[in-house]
């Protein structure tokens, strides 16, 4: 407690604090973003060759920690001094500074991004238990929508964690009480589940994967079933305006799948910080309010 009063003596001092909390993470989301596909990959094939008996592949250790990130163009191992987040692009004018092969605009941006919504979440929530539980729910959404928009993939290694995350805060009382936050998990996975049946039966193709069944139940889980009707309608506009967006701009055919995970994950962070508000704007429309 006496953590928390300093902290809210201190509210220009936590702010800057928790960017500059968010510009780290978001150097580790890289190796997340960049690592854990690769991984899920090994695995599969090594339970494709275990079920064909076929003996494993020999390969070095690859995990989150090793081997050390290095240079994909030159193998040059990154220093610490060459991985500060946001710095070391721009004093090496993202450019490797052994080969000068460019690096990929991905890296800042994710740090970019990471650090100015973990000060968000701060600023609005304040120096609380609540804003700590937000941190982590929003750096688990970064990761899950950068490795959906590259590999159209919703890791269970991170949407089935956080979503057994969420109920223990329930349990908690952090975010949301018990029985909204279990009725929220089956709610948001049943939702889309019946979504994805429905448009199957119509038209005879899959709207979307089983990852977004388990990403939006992990959002019911953190913030309670009230607020999956605002996650599922500013994530179906926001990802509508999108798509049409592509198909004039850049010629999309209509057919080409869209990845949904990280049109959830933005509705989802929105309606962290200002779900009461939307679902009042919502009720006052309706006439319900």
């Amino acid at each position: 407690m006496l953590y928390l009063d300093l902290l809210a003596a201190h509210p220009a001092a936590t702010v800057v604090a928790s960017l500059v909390l968010g510009l780290v993470v978001g150097s580790f989301l890289n190796v997340v973003i960049h690592r854990l596909p690769i991984m899920l990959e090994r695995h599969w094939q090594a339970q494709c060759r275990e079920l064909a008996g076929e003996s494993p592949l020999p390969s070095e250790r690859f995990d989150l920690v090793a081997p050390p990130s290095r240079c994909p163009a030159c193998g040059h191992r990154i220093g610490a001094l060459e991985n500060i987040p946001l710095l070391s692009y721009l004093i090496q004018r993202g450019r490797c500074r052994h080969c000068a092969a460019p690096i990929s605009a991905q890296y800042p941006l994710v740090e970019l991004l990471t650090g100015l919504l973990s000060a968000v979440v701060v600023l609005q929530l304040g120096p609380t238990p609540e804003a700590a539980a937000g941190l982590l729910l929003t750096w688990a959404l970064i990761a899950l929508a950068v490795i959906d928009l590259h590999h159209q993939l919703l890791p269970d290694a991170i949407t089935l964690p956080f979503l057994w995350g969420g109920i223990a805060l329930a349990l908690a009382a952090v975010t949301t009480d018990l029985q909204s936050s279990v009725i929220g998990a089956m709610a948001g996975y049943l939702a889309l589940w019946l979504v994805y049946q429905g448009f199957r039966l119509l038209t005879g193709r899959e709207g979307m994967g089983y990852g977004d069944f388990k990403l939006l139940a992990m959002l019911g889980a953190w913030l309670g079933w009230q607020y999956l009707p605002a996650i599922v309608v500013v994530s179906s506009v926001v990802g509508a305006v999108v798509g049409l967006a592509l198909m004039a701009l850049r010629g999309r055919a209509r057919g080409t799948p869209i990845p949904f995970g990280p049109f959830l994950a933005a509705a989802g962070w929105i309606t962290l910080l200002w779900g009461q508000e939307i679902n009042r704007g919502y009720l006052s429309l309706s006439g319900l309010g």
